[in-house]
């Protein structure tokens, strides 16, 4: 995904994810890495944390609808890797 096109939302507004609609996913492996890498990186982007659990929730069962949910998320990092916070060290 590294010349995917960025994004500036990380999900729509009022997305609904359900367990039942949607063409099921057949190589499922590919889902749960993705989704373990972006578990772990919760740990240093506090933002990814609501759409991360929300994709998460659906590990076992996944279907293309979460796909295309999890495939918004890198594209929303890319757009955001300069944003940070800077602490700057004083003596």
């Amino acid at each position: 995904m590294t010349g995917c096109k960025p994004i500036s939302i990380l999900l729509e507004q009022n997305v609904k994810l359900s367990a039942n609609e949607g063409d099921l996913v057949e190589d499922t492996t590919m889902y749960k890495r993705i989704v373990g890498s972006l578990i772990y990186m919760t740990i240093t982007r506090l933002d990814l944390n609501y759409a991360v659990g929300m994709v998460s929730q659906f590990m076992q069962t996944s279907r293309k609808p979460h796909l295309d949910a999890v495939r918004c998320i890198p594209k929303y990092i890319k757009r955001t890797l300069q944003c940070g916070i800077f602490y700057e060290a004083k003596k």
